[in-house]
C-alpha cells in the first residue's frame, strides 16, 4: 500500500501541474500528440474540476413493486463535464413508446465467475462482482478488452458456457429464481440476420416464431418494435448486407438485432456490445492513427461518423428504457453524450470491480483516487486510459519516438498501479457500502415472480420457417437459382458428348459412362450451395441460443422448404440429359430417373448440412465435400466392379454408404432390365447379361426399388446426424470445436 500511495501522491502531483494554466506542464499520466509546427509547445487540459460528493437517495416503496433510485442534483461543477462539447441530448418530444413494461430489478451477490482449466476450475474470470439494476434504467458494464464484461453479462442472463461455473447469488425481484422464457432477452455481439427480408418481414416471422396467438396481435407487436427502436423509415427495405444487396447501415442492423428481442416484450434486456461496429472511438482506429501516422482532420472525420452512429443508438435505448424494461449491458467505450445517457456503471478490470454506481459518482470515484477527469476528455476515455493496460505498449512507442526526436517524454503512469489505487479506494469508499445496502433492501422483500409468455408451437414454427425459407431462396440467386443454372448447363455438356449413341449392343459401355460421369458430377457440382445452407446453420444457431427455434423444426422446416427447388432442378436436368444421351423412351422409365436424381440430390443436401455442421470454416466444409465424393466416386463400381474391390476399406464401408453406387445401380436396372441386344441375326441377350460385364447390378426386377429405398434412408440417415450434431454438439458439447477459442473470448 505504501508503494500505491506513493505513486498515486507522484500522480497527483503531476496532474495538478499539468492542470495548472501558469505552466502549462503536460500531465505524466495521459499520452498527448504535439500539433504539427510547434514541437517544442505541449499539448495541455484545462483546470480539472473538484468534484464534491453526490447524495444517493434508494428507496423503496412499501407495499408496491416499483422501485425508485432518486439522486440529489449534480453540483454545479458536473457542468465543467460537457465544457466545449455538445450536453448530452434529452430525449425528442414523442419519443417515448406508449406500451409500459412492467419493471424488474435484478441483484448480485458476491458474483465470481471461473472458466474450467485443464485440471480444476482456476482462471477467475470475474471476482466477487456486487451490483444491481432497477427497472427504467440503464446499467453499463464497461472495461477494456479481456476485462470480463461480457462474462458478467452472460452470467446475469443465464447464458454461461458449459466450460464456465458460477459462484455468488443472483436476485431477480428479490428471489434466487431463474428467468423464465420471454421475460428476458439477450441480444448477442454478433447476430444474424436474414438480408434477403425486409426488416418488418424479419421482425414478423420472429414473433410468429417466439409468441403464441393470433397473426394479427403478433403485427401489433412487431409494430411496437419498431417503432421503440425508431426503424419506421427502414420498415420496408432489406437488410441487405451480402449478395447483390446493399443493405442496411451498421447502427440500423444493430437495431434490428435488438428488436427482434423485444417482440417477446422482456423486462430485462441484456446486449453485449450494442455500439459493436459503432464505438466512437475504436481500439483499432486508434492504434492505426498512431501507428500510421494519420493527420488528426481525417482521424477527427472518421470518430465522427462512429458518434453518430453509437449517440443516436443510445438515445433510442434510453427511450426504450423510459418504459420501464431494465436495461444491462456492455460497453468497451463512448463519448461524453453518450456517456451522459448512462444512469449506473460497472467498472471491470481483469475481472476486478473498480467501481460501482452512478455514472457522476465514478467520476468523484477517479478523483478521489488521485486520477480527476480532464475538463476537455471523455470520462469513458479516461476511465479506460487509466486502467486499460494497452495503453502502456503505445506509450512506450511514443516514449522511443520523442527520443529519437531528441525529447524526452514524461509519460511514466504504471497502470498496473492505478489499477490497485482504484480497487483499493472503491472497497474502502462510501459507494461500496451503499452498493451493499442496496443489495440488502432488494433481496429483503421478495417482489412479484416473473412468469413464462408461453411459446409457439413446433407445429406453428414448422409451418413459419418453411414459409420463411421458401421466401428466401425464391429471393436469393445464390441459393437454388444459381444451383439449377449450373446443373442445366452440366446436363448439356455431358449429354452433348455421349450424344448420338444409338441402341445396339456396343453402345451400353459409353452410356453406363455417361450415367457414372452424369451422377457423379452432379454430387460433386452440390459444393455450390454450401455457402447457402452455412448461412442456414448460422441463422439456426442464432435463434436457437435465444430458444426461437430446434434442432427438429429447423430440419424439417429446411427439408420442407428445399424440396421443391431440388425437384425442379432434378426434373429439368433429368429431362435435358435423359433425351440427349438417348434412353429408353417410356414415361414411367423418365420419371424414375427423376425420382432417382431428386433423391440423390436430398442425399448430397443432407452431406453438405453434416459438414456445415462439423465445421464453421468453408474452406475445411469444401475440402471435406469434395474429398468425401471422390472417395465415394472411386468406390462406386465403376473404375472397378464393386466385387473386386479390395475388402478392409473399398468394399467395407466405402462401397456400401457411397450414394453414388445406389443411384447409378436404379438407374442403370431402369434402363437395361427387360431390354435384349441383337447379337448377329439369329440370338439375343437380355440386358442384364450385356450390362453384366460392365457394372455390377441384379437381375430382379424389383431391385431398382430397393435402391431407391437406399436412397430414401439415406436421406433420413444424414438428417438425423445433423439432429444429433445440431442437438449435442452445437448446442451442449460445443467446448469440442470452440474450447480453445472460448477460453478467450469469455474474458471480454
Amino acid at each position: 500500500m505504501e508503494e500505491i500511495q506513493s505513486q498515486s501522491d507522484n500522480y497527483r502531483s503531476s496532474s495538478s501541474s499539468a492542470s495548472s494554466p501558469v505552466s502549462r506542464v503536460p500531465s505524466s499520466n495521459f499520452f498527448y500528440l504535439r500539433k504539427p509546427g510547434s514541437l517544442r509547445q505541449p499539448i495541455s487540459f484545462e483546470d480539472s474540476p473538484d468534484w464534491e460528493e453526490t447524495d444517493i437517495d434508494v428507496r423503496i416503496e412499501e407495499g408496491g413493486d416499483s422501485i425508485n433510485a432518486a439522486t440529489t442534483p449534480a453540483s454545479p461543477s458536473l457542468s465543467k463535464l460537457n465544457s466545449c462539447s455538445l450536453p448530452s441530448p434529452p430525449l425528442p418530444e414523442g419519443a417515448g413508446v406508449g406500451r409500459k413494461i412492467s419493471g424488474a430489478y435484478i441483484a448480485w451477490k458476491d458474483l465470481t465467475v471461473t472458466i474450467k482449466g485443464k485440471r480444476k476450475y482456476s482462471d477467475k474470470v470475474v471476482k466477487s462482482s456486487n451490483g444491481y439494476a432497477l427497472p427504467g434504467t440503464m446499467t453499463v458494464i464497461m472495461g477494456p478488452a479481456k476485462s470480463g464484461k461480457s462474462t458478467l453479462l452472460r452470467a446475469l442472463a443465464g447464458r454461461l458456457h458449459r466450460s464456465a461455473k458460477m459462484y455468488g447469488e443472483l436476485f431477480v425481484n428479490g428471489t434466487k429464481s431463474r428467468m423464465p422464457y420471454g421475460s428476458y432477452g439477450f441480444v448477442e455481439k454478433e447476430t444474424t440476420l436474414i438480408g434477403s427480408l425486409t426488416v418488418r418481414e424479419f421482425l414478423f416471422y420472429s414473433a410468429l416464431l417466439q409468441l403464441p396467438g393470433f397473426f394479427f396481435q403478433k403485427k401489433n407487436v412487431v409494430e411496437d418494435a419498431i417503432h421503440a427502436m425508431s426503424l419506421s423509415d427502414y420498415a420496408n427495405k432489406l437488410i441487405g448486407g451480402h449478395c447483390y444487396m446493399k443493405g442496411l447501415p451498421n447502427g440500423e442492423r444493430r437495431r434490428v438485432s435488438i428488436a427482434r428481442e423485444l417482440v417477446m416484450r422482456p423486462q430485462i434486456l441484456f446486449i453485449d456490445e450494442p455500439l459493436y461496429h459503432l464505438d466512437s472511438a475504436p481500439a483499432s482506429l486508434v492504434r492505426a492513427s498512431v501507428l500510421l501516422m494519420l493527420s488528426l482532420r481525417l482521424l477527427s472525420l472518421l470518430i465522427a461518423s462512429f458518434s453518430v452512429s453509437a449517440l443516436l443508438m443510445m438515445v433510442t435505448l434510453k427511450k426504450l428504457a423510459s418504459t420501464g424494461c431494465t436495461l444491462v449491458f456492455t460497453i468497451n467505450q463512448s463519448s461524453t453524450e453518450v456517456f451522459g445517457l448512462f444512469d449506473r456503471i460497472c467498472l471491470l478490470s481483469n475481472g476486478n470491480t473498480l467501481f460501482f454506481g452512478e455514472t457522476l459518482a465514478c467520476l468523484q470515484h477517479f478523483a478521489n483516487a488521485g486520477f480527476p477527469c480532464p475538463i476537455m476528455q471523455s470520462p469513458s476515455d479516461h476511465f479506460l486510459r487509466a486502467i486499460n493496460t494497452d495503453f502502456d505498449r503505445i506509450i512506450a512507442m511514443c516514449k522511443n519516438w520523442q527520443d529519437d526526436q531528441g525529447e524526452f517524454s514524461s509519460v511514466n503512469m504504471d497502470t498496473a498501479v492505478a489499477i490497485r489505487t482504484l480497487e483499493a479506494t472503491y472497497k474502502s469508499s462510501a459507494d461500496a457500502a451503499a452498493v451493499e445496502t442496496m443489495i440488502m433492501r432488494l433481496t429483503d422483500k421478495e417482489g412479484p415472480s416473473l412468469k413464462s409468455k408461453g411459446k409457439a408451437s413446433n407445429l406453428t414454427r414448422i409451418a413459419v420457417l418453411t414459409w420463411r425459407s421458401l421466401l428466401v431462396m425464391s429471393r436469393e440467386w445464390k441459393y437454388y437459382w444459381l444451383r439449377l443454372i449450373l446443373y442445366m448447363l452440366l446436363a448439356v455438356c455431358i449429354g452433348t458428348v455421349f450424344s448420338g449413341l444409338g441402341h445396339s449392343l456396343s453402345s451400353v459401355v459409353t452410356r453406363v459412362a455417361a450415367v457414372f460421369v452424369f451422377v457423379s458430377f452432379t454430387s460433386l457440382l452440390s459444393v455450390a450451395g454450401v455457402p447457402a445452407l452455412m448461412r442456414e446453420v448460422k441463422i439456426y444457431n442464432s435463434e436457437e441460443s435465444n430458444y426461437h427455434s430446434g434442432a427438429f423444426v429447423f430440419l424439417l422446416g429446411q427439408l420442407l422448404s428445399s424440396i421443391p427447388f431440388l425437384f425442379l432442378i432434378s426434373i429439368s436436368s433429368s429431362l435435358v440429359f435423359y433425351f440427349l444421351i438417348g434412353l429408353r423412351d417410356e414415361f414411367r422409365l423418365l420419371m424414375y430417373f427423376v425420382l432417382n436424381f431428386f433423391m440423390c440430390l436430398l442425399v448430397n443436401e443432407g452431406l453438405i448440412l453434416v459438414m456445415a455442421s462439423l465445421w464453421r470454416n468453408i474452406f475445411w466444409i469444401v475440402l471435406t465435400l469434395v474429398s468425401a465424393h471422390v472417395l465415394m466416386m472411386l468406390s462406386a463400381g465403376y473404375f472397378r466392379i464393386r466385387n473386386a474391390l479390395p475388402g478392409p476399406v473399398w468394399t467395407y464401408p466405402l462401397s456400401y454408404i457411397a450414394f453414388h453406387t445406389y443411384s447409378i445401380q436404379g438407374l442403370l436396372e431402369n434402363e437395361y432390365l427387360g431390354s435384349s441386344f441383337a447379337v448377329g441375326e439369329v440370338r439375343n441377350i437380355t440386358g442384364y447379361q450385356a450390362l453384366h460385364s460392365a457394372y455390377e447390378i441384379s437381375s430382379n426386377t424389383h431391385a431398382k426399388w430397393k435402391n431407391l429405398l437406399v436412397l430414401f434412408l439415406m436421406v433420413v440417415a444424414y438428417r438425423i446426424i445433423v439432429f444429433v450434431l445440431l442437438r449435442f454438439r452445437v448446442g451442449k458439447f460445443m467446448s469440442l470445436r470452440k474450447g480453445f477459442r472460448c477460453n478467450r473470448d469469455m474474458k471480454d
